[in-house]
């Protein structure tokens, strides 16, 4: 969610810092700001509302020298986006910033209001700078001071703080969001994301649950949430800088939806071995399983419903499947046998790590499904499988979602063998279908133009409805999403069959209704749901193949082809054009493509 930058260096640190705020705008974020102790010992700020641009511009005219510095980009969760509110939050001599909530704020800024300090903003931050200085003022030491800050607040953070006097110390603490120190020579980092640090570092300590670091150039001193000390690993991570940056495409997302062949073929080279058919994923036996519990958020909500279709239907294993800030309030019961799978893009999702947790002495095992291995999520898990799609920077997913369900797939084949619902030979005919995926997604991604065109007549609508029928149900989900997080039309997606319960109240002319069909069992029942609706005057969006289109007879309005495909792929191939119309259609609106208003990639805050 927000972003996290801090540097003890050699240079003056708030360009460093505002490099490194740059390569976390892909979060989302409504402000941002640095503070930094110059050579006097003296703390100082600057801070802006909007773009970093703002922040730079103001930084030109009026500079913050300085070799100690922390910096934060905003999303908004308590106070309105505006420059009181901005982080680094200053009580005195004492500036923090960040990521998370801090649940008893209210408690903490009324026991602070008798001892005389009172809050200049609206947020839950500023009471953890007011804290510290409480207990500076009574003569404690900024270690000891963050200390008793720190056992004192409730809720999620990632908190970095920087002192008055202090040109060589930053203190850092980790409790539910996620925070990583980077090693320098003579020099130390600390970022909310690894993507931050990696033009300064690439050896890097994260932080566990409850720790806390007390950092100076000549490295960082660790204690875990008992205050003991913590031997925490230094690891080394490579991030290819040409894979953060746009490549010659217009935004992120176009070019990570462009690289999504390239990511199926990785997660297929990873789990799928030299000769097509054993299935290469250790610490995962189905053999035991009796049932499956799948918990996720948005996107990775959508692809665990695609993936509770395929584990019943290939696998014959009963799924239940929770939007994970749900699961754990509804205090489900998970009967002995089950295998609970949590799907998160970063790892570090605050509701999915919440309900994994919940479910960690009850489920007979924990698997996750995560972008980042070095995630949260991930080292709490007894497995993690990696999707493979590498730093996803715009906030919309497109790529790491193909990455789910393609690991999702082989999973699926690797269920049906162990649990002989599937024989040999249809097993390696999943996988077969699989290999022709790549090759099948880039033909799909050449029906852009027609996409394209399409698109600028459905950014003129005011509401979108999405139909599909069993497992393209989740597709079309996943498609009103998208178009949704972008474009802000309002859309709904709906089982085909759904229709006539409700939603088609909503057909009009004015009401575009994309139809994801390919030509399966099921599609003689969704031309009779396309009929209802052009019945009515709506106008339908087909997606599907050339058969289909056929069939579908006179009276659609627009038709976008896709390739013929094995059934088990075809909701990962209709991923490509429902997330090029929502793209295209934002791009006519002309809104922030990659970083949509009031969103953030990685929500750490339930």
């Amino acid at each position: 969610m927000c972003g996290i930058v801090g540097v003890l260096g050699d240079h003056e640190v708030a360009p460093i810092i505002v490099e490194g705020l740059k390569r976390l705008e892909y979060r989302g974020y409504d402000s941002a700001g640095i503070a930094t102790v110059n050579e006097a010992r003296h703390l100082d700020r600057r801070r802006a509302v909007g773009k970093l641009v703002n922040l730079s511009d103001l930084l030109v005219h009026n500079p913050l020298p300085g070799r100690a510095g922390i910096g934060h980009t905003r999303w908004a969760t308590h106070g309105v986006p505006n420059e009181a509110n901005a982080h680094p939050h200053r009580s005195a001599g004492v500036a923090v910033v960040h990521n998370g909530i801090i649940e008893n704020f209210n408690e903490l800024r009324a026991e602070l209001g008798q001892k005389g300090l009172a809050p200049e903003t609206d947020t839950d931050t500023e009471t953890v700078a007011m804290l510290a200085r409480a207990y500076l003022d009574e003569g404690m030491t900024p270690v000891e001071a963050v200390k008793a800050t720190l056992a004192r607040l409730e809720g999620a953070f990632a908190l970095l703080f920087l002192f008055d006097g202090e040109t060589d110390l930053m203190i850092a603490a980790r409790k539910g969001s996620p925070l990583a120190i980077g090693h320098g020579d003579g020099e130390m980092y600390v970022g909310s994301d690894a993507i931050a640090l990696a033009p300064m570092t690439d050896r890097i300590t994260y932080l566990e649950e409850g720790d806390w670091a007390v950092i100076t150039r000549a490295g960082a001193t660790i204690y875990d949430a008992a205050g003991k000390l913590a031997n925490r690993e230094v690891r080394a991570v490579r991030l290819d800088a040409t894979r953060i940056e746009k490549g010659g495409y217009r935004h992120f997302m176009m070019k990570e939806i462009a690289e999504q062949p390239t990511v199926v073929q990785k997660v297929l080279d990873a789990y799928v071995g030299p000769d097509g058919v054993t299935l290469e994923l250790p610490g995962i036996d189905f053999t035991a399983v009796e049932r499956l519990s799948i918990v996720a958020c948005g996107t990775a909500y959508y692809a665990g419903l695609v993936a509770k279709y395929w584990f019943e239907r290939y696998a014959r294993l009963p799924v239940d499947i929770d939007v994970a800030s749900e699961f754990r309030y509804r205090e489900p019961p998970i009967a002995p046998g089950t295998l609970a799978i949590f799907v998160s893009q970063s790892g570090e999702t605050a509701d999915t790590l919440a309900a994994l947790r919940f479910a960690k002495d009850k489920a007979e095992k924990i698997l996750s499904l995560v972008n980042v291995p070095e995630s949260s999520i991930a080292r709490e898990s007894d497995v993690a499988v990696a999707i493979h799609a590498g730093p996803e920077i715009a906030v919309a997913s497109t790529k790491a979602f193909t990455g789910q369900l393609a690991t999702f797939a082989v999973l699926v084949a690797k269920a049906a063998a162990e649990r002989g619902t599937l024989d040999a030979a249809g097993v390696a005919e999943m996988l077969d279908a699989l290999r022709k995926l790549p090759g099948l997604m880039s033909h799909a991604l050449s029906a852009d133009a027609a996409i394209e065109e399409v698109a600028a007549q459905v950014a003129e609508a005011r509401d979108v409805l999405f139909l599909g029928r069993g497992q393209m149900f989740p597709l079309a989900l996943e498609g009103a999403l998208k178009l949704k997080e972008i474009s802000y039309i309002h859309a709904e997606g709906y089982p085909s069959g759904e229709l006539k319960h409700g939603p088609i109240a909503l057909v009009d002319n004015d009401t575009p209704t994309v139809v994801l069909a390919p030509h399966d069992g099921l599609f003689d029942k969704t031309v009779s749901n396309m009929q209802e609706v052009m019945a009515r005057q709506g106008r339908v969006l087909l997606v599907s193949d050339a058969r289909a289109r056929a069939q579908a007879g006179a009276g659609v309005w627009r038709h976008i082809t896709m390739p013929d495909a094995p059934e088990l792929i075809q909701p990962i191939l209709y991923a490509v054009p429902a997330q090029l119309l929502a793209y295209h259609t934002a791009v006519a609106k002309g809104t922030d493509v990659d970083q949509p208003r009031n969103l953030a990639k990685s929500v750490t805050v339930e």
